[in-house]
C-alpha cells in the first residue's frame, strides 16, 4: 500500500472496491478533495475559536463589576494549570464545532474539555456522563449533569450537523473539481501523432504490440523532457500538436472559483460572512459586523447561558451575580479613526473616560473624575435651551 494509501485510510477517506483498495489515483483525488473540505472546515473553526478567546468573559458581584472575583482569573487568565485562557477557549471552540459537543468538567479547582465521553440522556433527570477522558487521563467516576458544562450543536438529534452539510456539498463540488483539474492538465500536456506505413523487417507480427508500447514510451519520454532528441526510422514520423492548440478556456481561476465555492458554503453553514472565510478586505467593516451578529453573539450567548445555570443559579441572580460574555474586543477599533464617536460618548455622557480606556484596551484612570460621567452643553431639555434665547412660546 503506497503513502497515499495510508494517509487515505488513516483519515477514513478509502473506500472499497470489491476485496481490494482503490487505485492510487482514485484514493488520490478523495484525499486531495478532503483536505480542500477539512482546510475550509478549520479555517471557519478557527475564525470562530480566536474571536471567543478575545471575548472577556466579565464577572459581577452585586451588580457591580469584580475582577479580584476568582472566576474572572479562571475564565480570562487560567482554566488549568496546563493552559491559559486563549487555548482553553479554542480547544472548547473546535471540539465543539467538530463533534458538535463539548462537555468541561471541573476537577480539583480546574476547568478542563474532555477528549472523549459518553452520554446518557434523561429527560427529567440530569444527564451522566461517562468514561471521561482529557489527554492521558480516564476519570473513573460518573459526572451528572449539575456539575459539568455541556454544550450540543445538535439538539434536534437528527443528523443535521455542520460537518454533515459540509461534507455533503463537498462531495457534491469534489467530482466537478476533479474533471476541472483532470481538464487543465490534459489540455496543458503535449500531445503528438505516431505514424508508421509498416512495422520495421526486424519485428514480428506478434511483437507488434510490445514495439508499439515500446515507441510511445520513448516518445512519450522525448515529448515531457524540457530538450531532448528522438530518432525516426524509415516509414516512421511523429507529428506534435501545437501547444496553443490544445488549450481550453479553462485556467487556474477557475479551479480557485471552484475551491473558493467549497469555502463558502462552510462559511455559510458556521454563519460566517463568506468574505471574511476567504480573506476578502474590501467591506471588512461590514463583514465583521455580520460575523459577530450571527455567529459570535448567539455562541456567546450559548457559552453564558449554560455557566450562569451551572454555577450561578436563578437565586444567585437575583442577589445581583452574573457573569457576561463581552465581545466587543473582537473588532479592532483604532483610536485615531475612533476619536469622534469618543468625543461624543463621553460628552452625552453614556460612557465615563475609564469606560471608553477599557473599551480600548488601556489601563484605567485611578481618579476620582475618570469615574464620573459628563455631558456637555449641546445635550438640554427644550425648556432650558428656551430660557437661554429669551423666553417666549
Amino acid at each position: 500500500m503506497g503513502l497515499i494509501s495510508v494517509l487515505a485510510q488513516k483519515f477514513g477517506y478509502v473506500k472499497v472496491s470489491g476485496e481490494g483498495w482503490c487505485d492510487d489515483t482514485a484514493i488520490a483525488e478523495m484525499y486531495t478533495e478532503a483536505c480542500y473540505r477539512d482546510l475550509a472546515l478549520w479555517t471557519g473553526i478557527d475564525l470562530i475559536a480566536k474571536a471567543i478567546s478575545k471575548c472577556e468573559f466579565k464577572v459581577f458581584v452585586k451588580n457591580k463589576e469584580d475582577k479580584n472575583n476568582p472566576e474572572w482569573y479562571r475564565w480570562n487568565v487560567e482554566p488549568n494549570k496546563n493552559q491559559n485562557s486563549s487555548a482553553f477557549l479554542r480547544k472548547l471552540v473546535a471540539t465543539l464545532f467538530f463533534t458538535d459537543e463539548c462537555l468541561v468538567v471541573e476537577s480539583g479547582g480546574q476547568l478542563l474539555v474532555a477528549d472523549s465521553f459518553q452520554r446518557t440522556p434523561y429527560a427529567l433527570y440530569d444527564d451522566v456522563f461517562e468514561g471521561v477522558t482529557v489527554g492521558d487521563l480516564q476519570f473513573q467516576r460518573k459526572f451528572y449533569g449539575n456539575e459539568v458544562l455541556y454544550w450540543n450543536l445538535n439538539s434536534l438529534g437528527d443528523n443535521r450537523s455542520i460537518q454533515a452539510v459540509v461534507r455533503c456539498v463537498a462531495e457534491s463540488y469534489a467530482k466537478l473539481l476533479a474533471y476541472g483539474i483532470k481538464s487543465y492538465q490534459s489540455s496543458r500536456g503535449n500531445k503528438a501523432l505516431f505514424k508508421y506505413e509498416a512495422l520495421p523487417p526486424h519485428v514480428a507480427k506478434e511483437d507488434a504490440n510490445e514495439w508499439l508500447k515500446g515507441q510511445i514510451e520513448k516518445y512519450g519520454k522525448f515529448l515531457s523532457s524540457d530538450s531532448g532528441v528522438a530518432t525516426v526510422g524509415k516509414g516512421l514520423s511523429l507529428e506534435a500538436y501545437d501547444r496553443k492548440s490544445t488549450y481550453s478556456n479553462e485556467t487556474t481561476r477557475d479551479l480557485r472559483a471552484m475551491i473558493d465555492d467549497i469555502s463558502d458554503f462552510t462559511a455559510k453553514a458556521f454563519g460566517i460572512p463568506p468574505a471574511l472565510l476567504r480573506g476578502d478586505v474590501q467591506g471588512i467593516s461590514d463583514a465583521l459586523d455580520q460575523f459577530l451578529t450571527f455567529c459570535i453573539d448567539p455562541l456567546a450567548d450559548m457559552l453564558r447561558e449554560e455557566i450562569v445555570r451551572k454555577t450561578i443559579g436563578k437565586s444567585g441572580l437575583a442577589k445581583g451575580y452574573d457573569l457576561i460574555i463581552d465581545t466587543s474586543a473582537v473588532k479592532h477599533i483604532d483610536i485615531l479613526s475612533s476619536a469622534n464617536n469618543i468625543d461624543k460618548l463621553i460628552g452625552s455622557g453614556v460612557f465615563c473616560v475609564n469606560d471608553i480606556l477599557k473599551l480600548l484596551g488601556s489601563p484605567i484612570i485611578d481618579e476620582p473624575w475618570a469615574w464620573r460621567h459628563f455631558v456637555t452643553r449641546n445635550y438640554m431639555t427644550f425648556e432650558e435651551a428656551m430660557k437661554q434665547m429669551g423666553g417666549g412660546d
